[in-house]
């Protein structure tokens, strides 16, 4: 399971924010917020993205930017909260 989540949050983060004429390969440890691939903007779209996704609900408190920094730390987030 934790392979396929770590999967399909690449995939979303690569669809979504990445220009398809950029040379960027987001790995399970790319730093997302602090290379600028994702913003605060984005963050709240990939929060939103994940609750649904993962049928979780994350507390504002727990969406940090570190938290949303890799791959790695939203998969952590994610299997926190899941029931």
């Amino acid at each position: 399971m934790s392979c396929e989540m770590h999967e399909a949050v690449r995939e979303y983060i690569v669809e979504e924010y990445i220009d398809s004429d950029d040379e960027i390969e987001v790995t399970d440890d790319t730093p997302l917020i602090s290379s600028g691939i994702v913003d605060s903007f984005s963050m709240v779209s990939l929060k939103v993205f994940i609750e649904k996704k993962y049928d979780i609900k994350l507390p504002d408190a727990e969406a940090t930017p570190e938290a949303f920094d890799t791959v790695n730390s939203i998969v952590e987030l994610v299997k926190r909260f899941q029931k």
